[in-house]
């Protein structure tokens, strides 16, 4: 069995869930049912959000289910060097229910919401064969709010690609990244010039000649 499956088994397995119900095919994705959520460790401390009546958390599961949302948070990560979630931010957002709900609730409430999509993608991501880096990439600039703001709608953004999420998990291929980022290319191009310089000084020199031309 690959590094690969094996990771997966063990993701199947923390989550208490059958191939049923955490499955990938080409049509649905991988599948994630509000159990799956709630039987995940970290999954588990959101059933506030899961059973909030002001939030219909199963559309958020089905949104996050489709092949080609996955697809998506996968490319990000592989061709645009960006979090998962910034492949399928904008369509997330732009869903009617998902944009009132971020604008109007309380923000202790929205937070939670937020916090609760990241373990969704971190399910998402893990399951297809993914883990986390332990870093964070931006989605946007958050605008000026006076501290400890309760007002609906204050924590929003004035720039970057999201307009209500700040930030997001950053991933990578438990097999290895098939390409490095510009920071390595950059660090690697110093160094073998580096290494070129060196080699060039140390290299001894030919006799010059005596009388002011080469023989």
């Amino acid at each position: 069995m690959l590094d690969v499956d094996v990771q997966i088994l063990k993701l199947q397995l923390s989550v208490g869930c059958s191939a049923a119900a955490l499955h990938r095919n080409k049509e649905v994705g991988m599948v994630i049912t509000r159990d799956v959520f709630l039987q995940h460790r970290q999954g588990r401390t959101f059933s506030d959000v899961a059973n909030d009546p002001n939030l219909k958390f199963d559309r958020v599961l089905a949104f996050f289910c489709e092949e080609k949302h996955q697809v998506r948070m996968e490319d990000a990560e592989l061709h645009h060097d960006r979090p998962p979630l910034a492949g399928v931010i904008r369509a997330f957002e732009s869903q009617p229910e998902i944009a009132k709900y971020l604008a109007t609730e309380h923000p202790r409430r929205t937070k939670r919401f937020r916090q609760a999509v990241g373990v969704i993608v971190r399910i998402v991501m893990e399951g297809r064969g993914w883990k986390k880096t332990g870093r964070k990439g931006s989605l946007g600039v958050r605008a000026t709010v006076a501290r400890g703001s309760t007002r609906p709608g204050a924590y929003h953004n004035t720039g970057g690609l999201a307009f209500w999420f700040l930030r997001a998990e950053r991933y990578e291929l438990l097999s290895g990244m098939p390409f490095q980022s510009v920071k390595q290319l950059c660090k690697d191009l110093k160094s073998d010039q580096t290494k070129t310089r060196r080699t060039t000084a140390a290299a001894p020199r030919g006799k010059r000649p005596t009388n002011g031309r080469a023989k």
